[in-house]
């Protein structure tokens, strides 16, 4: 079988989903490999690259398509003259991140195009899969870059000073979700010097918060918001005004908020209205990391920057592309490692009894087989 990697078309999408080192694994595993011209480019990797380590270099999407499986990072998309999903072959393997909510019509294609579907993002979060699970390593980027930004945008010093004109408080931050990207975030605000708050419906991370210097914000709570993935789950309404009540007060003594709360399959929980914008200090800034999402701040707009009574919101669209070199090859990895467990003699191993094949193949010759991707249709 040929594999085909795709370049990105999306607007702001720097990454490519296979790196030229990754090659060499692809043909062990008796896979072709196809490379769309220009697709490393973004992250400074020239075609020649991916020809030395043994891929054929074609040069349109409309060639790569010819292909058996096609690898991206974002989903197929629409492109000048016509989609790539109506160009893909009939009955072929897509590996891609689907977004399923603001994907819809690209679904639709690719079930006419009777194809199967490979959604990286639901990746299950069990051991045998942790070095294919894209969703944790593209939040330990987004955590990281989401702080730098941060205090980049805000006017005042991270860390406490002590000068001769006096001593500098040092900055409070509040994380608000204690996934991989709010642990990445407390981690970073820390090593810069700031004070850090953190909170998630989850009580079993307060300990894992704590390991890295800063407060858990607990909320009284007697509900399991813990699915069996170790995502959050969605909240009663009573919980979410005792915890609105608590954050509130929290976040008008906070200098910065990093945002990350994200439920599975759903629309990001709103964590910050408008009201509790307006109780925050003027200079403040909000890193809504959610935005794409929908967003955990109420006032929070996609891609970008809004202003409200002095407090800078952000709501940045692909924040790892901004560490595309980084983010490429850590995707990079995590797809080699679940074609590692999928292929075999240049085949999809068929394994009704593979959590992994079963949870990620959302879509089997053109039959939508998730109930949540199917929910949305």
């Amino acid at each position: 079988m040929n594999i085909g990697i795709a370049k990105e078309v999306i607007p702001g999408e720097k990454r490519v989903a296979l790196l030229p080192d990754s090659i060499t694994t692809l043909k062990k595993l008796g896979l072709n490999v196809l490379v769309e011209s220009g697709a490393g480019l973004p992250v400074h990797v020239e075609d020649a690259a991916y020809t030395a380590a043994g891929a054929t270099v074609v040069n349109s999407f409309e060639d790569l398509a010819k292909a058996d499986m096609i690898a991206k990072v974002r989903p197929l998309s629409a492109r000048e003259g016509y989609h790539e999903a109506d160009k893909i072959k009939e009955g072929g393997i897509v590996f891609s991140i689907l977004d399923p909510h603001n994907s819809k019509e690209t679904i639709q294609k690719l079930v006419a195009r009777k194809a199967s579907v490979f959604a990286l993002e639901f990746i299950p979060r069990i051991t045998l899969a942790q070095s294919m699970d894209i969703l944790s390593s593209m939040a330990t980027i987004a955590g990281y870059r989401a702080v730098l930004k941060a205090a980049e945008k805000f006017d005042r010093f991270l860390p406490m000073l002590m000068t001769a004109a006096g001593t500098i408080r040092p900055a409070k931050v509040i994380v608000l979700g204690a996934g991989v990207a709010g642990l990445q975030a407390i981690a970073t605000a820390k090593r810069l010097g700031a004070l850090v708050e953190a909170f998630d419906v989850r009580p079993v991370v307060k300990e894992q918060v704590e390991s890295l210097g800063a407060k858990f914000i607990e909320v009284e709570n007697t509900e399991n918001l813990q699915d069996e993935q170790g995502y959050a789950k969605e909240a009663s309404a009573e919980f979410l005004a005792r915890q609105k009540e608590v954050l509130a007060k929290h976040l008008s003594k906070a200098d910065m908020a990093i945002t990350t709360a994200q439920v599975f399959g759903k629309k990001a929980p709103v964590l910050i209205s408008s009201q509790m914008v307006q109780g925050m200090k003027p200079g403040s800034v909000i890193v809504d990391l959610a935005a794409e999402q929908g967003g955990n701040c109420e006032l929070t707009k996609v891609g970008e920057e809004v202003i409200v009574q002095g407090v800078r919101i952000f709501g940045p669209r692909d924040i790892v592309s901004e560490m595309a070199p980084d983010a490429s090859a850590m995707f990079s990895n995590n797809v080699v490692n679940l074609l590692k467990h999928l292929v075999k003699e240049g085949n999809l191993k068929e394994d009704e009894k593979d959590e992994i094949l079963n949870r990620t193949r959302i879509m089997k010759s053109g039959e939508v087989t998730s109930d949540i991707v199917r929910a949305l249709l």
